[in-house]
């Protein structure tokens, strides 16, 4: 590959990049509601060149190139939908140095690097070796549960021989993934009348109890392990004059560890079972199960070789290693190769007031394209 033709090809399509990335931002997509981004993504696949293009049916869109009769699939992806519920565009701005919207990078900045990337291997005309995919995934966020990810892998069993997640900050690399278990917790009680039932057990004070015997747990300690726990969300009750018979939360807990994750199923399920009485009913919907890795880490040391010169020599900043929640957590935990790799500057994710540095998709650009390039050949 040709430094010029590289650098001549991103600044050719520099705004263009900008303008889909505005594009994609104001396309409502929560997880399992990707419906609008996935047709948009085929669509200027399309118009871009790309031959093959499809959508199957987790709302993954698949543009595969000489992918027919391979084994040794590379696959690329970068997943549509954010972790907001809106269904109706959220506030874009363009500051000139700064994009800000909700879920402008995570993951839409990414997903608009992987596009031109994929748009470079077509106006190049490269035809990798072992065939390679460019995927724009659906349901990595929250309660997706890595749907679109493990469609891929039921899809293409056992022909999948590297992954690669565009899904972080530049310089920052996730090798190693956190595995989580989430639960939908339902405490039911009588509940009544505030005044004239007075003394009945609440749902909702029911539930803060053991929202407040999560937060006094003790994480399990483990050199090289993080464990981390949170309630995300909470609701219930009827009226400021009703004891409360009804009330819900949503929890979770991750560890890098499968031990520590066990020791924290422990603690949860005691949590849940103490809460129980003849007066307090408790049900529990597991509504999220991402696997810890279980693979040698000799062969996520070979995509380390291949990934970090690439990311200091575009960058000249070194590149920092960490475990992370991903759709990598899906190859790794069937042995098969993987990286999470950041392309973007911002910061904010997961909260409203996210921004990403229009600047840094420059050489998140170029980072993207010479990894797929390299893997392409083989």
């Amino acid at each position: 590959m040709m430094e010029n033709e590289l650098r001549s090809y991103i600044e050719a399509n520099r705004e263009e990049m900008y303008g889909l990335l505005k594009d994609l931002c104001l396309i409502p997509a929560p997880s399992h509601l990707e419906h609008k981004r996935a047709e948009y993504c085929k669509n200027w696949l399309e118009k871009a060149g790309a031959e093959g293009v499809y959508i199957d049916e987790a709302l993954n869109v698949i543009f595969p190139i000489n992918c027919e009769n391979s084994d040794k699939l590379t696959v690329f992806v970068a997943h549509t939908d954010t972790v907001f519920p809106d269904t109706e565009p959220m506030p874009y701005l363009d500051d000139g140095e700064r994009i800000h919207c909700p879920g402008v990078g995570d993951d839409t900045a990414s997903l608009t690097v992987m596009m031109l990337t994929a748009k470079y291997f077509v106006e190049k005309k490269i035809v990798p070796a072992d065939g390679l995919m460019f995927v724009c995934n659906s349901c990595e966020e929250g309660l997706g549960n890595l749907k679109g990810t493990r469609q891929l892998f039921k899809d293409f069993e056992g022909r999948i021989a590297r992954f690669i997640s565009l899904d972080s900050s530049l310089n920052a690399v996730a090798d190693n993934c956190a595995g989580s278990h989430r639960y939908e917790v339902e405490v039911l009680t009588e509940g009544g009348h505030s005044y004239g039932k007075f003394g009945n057990a609440n749902a909702i004070a029911e539930l803060s109890k053991m929202v407040a015997a999560i937060y006094a747990i003790e994480v399990p300690k483990k050199e090289g392990c993080r464990t981390t726990y949170n309630v995300g969300t909470i609701s219930g009750g009827t009226s400021v004059n009703t004891i409360a018979q009804n009330a819900k939360m949503l929890c979770e807990y991750r560890s890098s560890d499968r031990e520590c994750l066990a020791i924290m199923q422990e603690k949860f399920e005691a949590i849940f079972e103490q809460a129980k009485s003849e007066k307090v009913q408790v049900k529990i919907d597991k509504v999220g199960d991402r696997p810890c890795s279980n693979i040698d880490d000799a062969k996520i040391d070979e995509l380390r070789k291949i990934v970090r010169p690439i990311i200091e020599e575009v960058t000249g900043a070194p590149v920092t290693f960490k475990s992370s929640s991903t759709d990598c957590n899906i190859p790794l935990s069937l042995g098969i190769p993987a990286l999470c790799v950041g392309v973007y500057r911002g910061n904010g994710a997961h909260t409203r007031q996210e921004w990403v540095e229009k600047a840094s998709l420059i050489p998140g650009l170029e980072i993207a394209i010479r990894l797929a390039t390299i893997f392409a050949e083989g």
